[in-house]
């Protein structure tokens, strides 16, 4: 297991005890925690083993219904939301994030905002020139802008290419994969919403 793989593994592990503690903390039942989040329990306790690795959309979800932010799921108490009604995320503010569905040497940078129970995660993503293994599919919507490059986006089978002020609306409930084009790796905005 190389350098990589071991931070992976160790940042699936602190998520899936973030995830078991907040259930616990409310009170929750593995069965309550599946009526809230419209998952099975056999998935949900897989998560909460490190067993199975939830995409950020599944992440996003869990965390809605827990109450909590997306990142203090993944980064813990420094992460945690205020009550206010606006939250600025300053450029020196951004995080940088492991996205396990992505490939490896893409890069993803949230915004960190701090806002309670928010339903939508906003990352500026700098594109790997692969694809990763697998399509991604989930419940939700994804808005994606391309601030620089070229890439393309394989939306249910069919590829489109898009460059500098393109954009793309979609539901995530069709396989979809992106990828830069190109010499130089492609930067989108992508806002992403589970509901």
């Amino acid at each position: 297991m190389n350098e990589y793989e071991k931070e992976g593994r160790a940042l699936e592990l602190a998520i899936a005890r973030r995830i078991k503690e907040k259930r616990e903390k409310l009170g929750w039942s593995l069965g309550d925690f599946a009526t809230a989040t419209g998952m099975s329990k056999g998935h949900l306790w897989q998560i909460e083993k490190g067993e199975k690795i939830p995409p950020i959309s599944t992440l996003t979800k869990i965390a809605f219904r827990l109450g909590e932010d997306v990142l203090t799921l993944i980064g813990g108490d420094k992460f945690q939301s205020n009550s206010n009604n606006i939250s600025i995320a300053k450029v020196e503010d951004q995080i940088p994030i492991t996205n396990l569905e992505a490939s490896h040497d893409s890069e993803y940078m949230s915004f960190g905002f701090n806002i309670q129970n928010a339903i939508m995660n906003v990352y500026i993503v700098k594109l790997s020139h692969k694809f990763y293994k697998k399509a991604i599919m989930h419940p939700g919507q994804k808005f994606v802008y391309t601030i620089d490059g070229i890439h393309e986006l394989n939306y249910d089978g069919v590829s489109y290419t898009l460059k500098q002020g393109d954009a793309a609306y979609f539901k995530t409930d069709r396989p979809y994969k992106s990828r830069s084009l190109g010499d130089k790796p492609s930067t989108v905005l992508v806002g992403f919403c589970n509901l």
